[in-house]
């Protein structure tokens, strides 16, 4: 961007400035001998032009809503319309939950979050033995349709946007859902949501699996071919760096692992005889805004940037839609603290600040609280406030990109670009992410960097306000939300009266139908419909396909 006469010039200057420095350092020193990010990414004193010599601005940056959509995927951002406000919610029956989400939608909420519980998210029915002590407890108990049709009972869903985090069963609540649209008069077409179904991450960091990759991948596909056809607004997989973060990894690897999975997805929709061009604009993503403000914003433009290029140049996509990484961004659950938890009002602002100065497209904001319990009505209401007040006051959201032009954070977007492709680069030696987990690669980078990052705030190194250091004498907390151990009961109770209610000659077909299809090479999807209809539970349903492919049992990465 300089010219040699320039770049000379400024170099010179620079020498000089930095030699002043040295001096007055060798007499003050500075905080520490050496300042890295959260990826090991050394951070330099200062930055200049000269850290971005050879920048091309059409090819490395571009504009926004133009390839490689480093400055963003839509040319407007939020001068068009802000991010979808989504929180995060569900717990206890399908009733509570449903008292929640139009509180939220009261609220000014843009959009539905699904949490649902453990048993849900493996496959287990509430009566199941397995299930004691879990039922309701991190998410909604979903048994069977008769509780989504409970859950989303007054709510439109032809006019509201839904995200469910489920994976291994995902094909089964999308069937749940649109099966609930149509009771209420609307049509597949008019659906709009996510539903997270990356069960790549399952294995790695998160644990919520059921079968081994290789159906788990042919579920997968099948949901693409089919909403492909008949759910064309409906995002059909976010590929979820979120939990890679959560377990541990850094900024660097969140991007590059999940890439790699994205990777992964698409080699098998293609494998299958998809088209790039009709799946790869359904793709999502979702990722984590963690702490270290200016490394997160440079995260998400590198990500844009970065998968650009993969669907571009690695599969051959023409369609602009299928190179733009549309992203939900979710504050850091890990970060927040049981001590003074009042802070964490202040460090999810942030986050949430910088996902939306790196171009999120849909945003959760955790609340003070969660470090203890599940969400209260007055803790998730400030967290919903948090969003509204970046969009409304605080007037970042009035250019696109304002970060953009930062010589620091535009020598770290490249920095983590390159990183992550580097990753990239080597689980593609391994065979690629599925290879790379089952030999436990990624589990084990994983592992590390959580334990390095757990020893800086053990040894005071990294600092956490009121963890490890400016403590205070405080109250324990009071009006936790606790849920009531009887909704297991509630449930049990329910599923009895649906088996004695419903024609269990047509579960019997429906499930009977379903597991020759499994045996065989048909799409699922419409077979997990007919079961759906037919009221047969999400237990009965994940067993018959257990039957078939199994269940995942998980290596063991530490030697």
């Amino acid at each position: 961007m300089f010219d040699e006469k320039n770049q000379a010039s400024l170099t010179g200057a620079l020498q000089k400035w930095s030699d002043a420095v040295d001096q007055k350092v060798s007499k003050r020193p500075e905080r520490k001998p050496e300042f890295t990010n959260t990826s090991g990414i050394p951070i330099k004193r200062l930055y200049t032009p000269l850290d971005n010599p050879g920048e091309n601005y059409p090819e490395d940056l571009g504009f926004p809503g133009e390839y490689p959509y480093t400055r963003g995927v839509q040319p407007t951002m939020y001068r068009g319309r802000f991010w979808t406000m989504r929180q995060y919610a569900g717990f206890a029956s399908a009733e509570e939950s449903n008292k929640r989400y139009r509180f939220l939608l009261d609220q000014g909420q843009t959009g539905l979050s699904v949490a649902f519980d453990l048993p849900t998210q493996i496959g287990y029915d509430s009566d199941n033995e397995i299930a004691i002590g879990e039922v309701g407890k991190v998410g909604v108990a979903i048994d069977s349709l008769a509780d989504v049709e409970t859950l989303f009972k007054g709510i439109p869903l032809e006019k509201v946007s839904t995200s469910m985090t489920i994976n291994a069963p995902a094909a089964i609540l999308l069937a749940m859902y649109i099966v609930v649209a149509e009771k209420q008069g609307a049509s597949s077409q008019q659906l709009k949501g996510t539903i997270q179904n990356d069960i790549l991450k399952e294995y790695s960091s998160r644990g919520t699996y059921i079968y081994p990759p290789k159906p788990s991948m042919r579920i997968i596909t099948d949901i693409f071919s089919y909403c492909a056809e008949h759910v064309p607004l409906w995002n059909t997989i976010s590929i979820s760096g979120y939990h890679i973060r959560e377990a541990g990894s850094t900024a660097v690897q969140e991007i590059a692992f999940t890439l790699a999975n994205g990777i992964a997805y698409v080699d098998a929709a293609l494998k299958a005889g998809l088209d790039v061009d009709k799946f790869g604009p359904r793709l999502s993503f979702f990722f984590n805004a963690h702490l270290d403000f200016l490394e997160e914003v440079a995260k998400y433009r590198a990500a844009r940037k970065l998968w650009a290029h993969i669907m571009k140049e690695r599969f051959g996509a023409k369609n602009p839609k299928s190179m733009m990484i549309r992203f939900h961004t979710q504050t850091a659950g890990c970060t927040l603290t049981a001590q003074q938890p009042k802070n964490n009002i202040v460090r999810v602002a942030y986050q949430a600040l910088s996902a939306v100065l790196g171009g999120t497209q849909s945003l959760h904001t955790n609340s003070m609280d969660e470090a203890l319990s599940l969400p209260s009505e007055e803790s998730v209401q400030i967290a919903l406030k948090t969003q509204q007040m970046i969009a409304h006051e605080t007037g970042v959201t009035d250019t696109v990109d304002p970060l953009a032009g930062s010589y620091y954070v535009e020598t770290l977007t490249r920095e983590i670009y390159e990183r992550a492709y580097d990753y990239i680069r080597k689980i593609d030696e391994m065979g690629g992410a599925p290879a790379a987990i089952e030999q436990g690669y990624v589990q084990r980078e994983i592992q590390d960097s959580a334990y390095a990052y757990q020893r800086e705030i053990e040894k005071e190194e990294r600092i956490v306000v009121g963890l490890n250091r400016f403590h205070i004498d405080e109250e324990r907390p009071k009006n936790l939300l606790r849920v009531n151990p009887a909704v297991r009961d509630q449930q049990m109770e329910r599923l009895r009266k649906l088996k004695a209610e419903r024609s269990n000659e047509s579960v019997k077909n429906a499930l009977g139908a379903l597991d020759q299809g499994a045996r065989g090479e048909e799409n699922l999807m419409p077979l997990i419909l007919e079961a759906v209809r037919s009221y047969s539970t999400l237990g009965e349903i994940c067993d018959v396909l257990r039957n078939v492919f199994g269940e995942y049992q998980a290596i063991n990465t530490l030697g």
